[in-house]
């Protein structure tokens, strides 16, 4: 309703610069892509600007099979848990690209089913 057409870019950084050229009118970036972008002087801040920024939401999370335990030994779920949140090496986390990772439950999803559910993508 509001744009003729609508695109996708593929990735973060090309959003950006699609935005920046005028070939977007407007996109949507990772945060993380912003902020490193505008550290290393690559963005034309004249051109684009920041206007809406999401609230939190947990995003990119580890699963693990449900027989990892019967499959591996007892306990396995929570030594592979505990390896994630004890992670320090920067090198490492710099390759998931994370600071850190932290504990959550399925009720911190909560606000993305129900926006799911809203806009018709999850009954």
């Amino acid at each position: 309703d509001v744009f003729s057409r609508v695109g996708f870019s593929g990735n973060h950084t090309r959003t950006l610069r699609l935005v920046e050229a005028g070939t977007y009118e407007v996109g949507a970036i990772n945060f993380s892509v912003w902020d490193k972008e505008t550290k290393d002087g690559n963005v034309d801040t004249d051109a684009v600007k920041v206007i809406w920024t999401t609230p939190s939401y947990p995003n990119y999370q580890w699963s693990i099979r449900g027989d990892a335990d019967e499959r591996f030994g007892e306990g396995f779920t929570d030594r592979v848990q505990q390896a994630l949140l004890n992670m320090k090496d920067e090198e490492l986390l710099n390759s998931f690209p994370r600071s850190g990772f932290i504990p959550v439950s399925n009720d911190a999803y909560a606000p993305i089913e129900a926006v799911g559910k809203q806009i018709g993508i999850i009954d």
